[in-house]
């Protein structure tokens, strides 16, 4: 009988370590795919920065030219 009762707890005791193990197995994919999609938002926002730069020195250097030929 209490080998029983030790058998049954052993099993209740793994299913529960399969369990966490599979949590934070999921819990790590998830923070893999926040982290994947910041590193696309970064690099997007980065794109945007450099096209806005891009864009003020062109303004810039047109409004020289426009200057010098005043």
């Amino acid at each position: 009988m209490k080998t029983l009762i030790a058998l049954a707890a052993a099993a209740v005791l793994a299913g529960c370590g399969v369990d966490v193990a599979t949590t934070a197995a999921t819990g790590a994919s998830i923070k893999k795919q926040e982290l994947e999609q910041g590193q696309k938002t970064m690099q997007q926002a980065q794109q945007k920065i450099d096209a806005a730069m891009q864009q003020m020195q062109e303004r810039a250097a047109n409004a020289g030219a426009a200057n010098a030929d005043k």
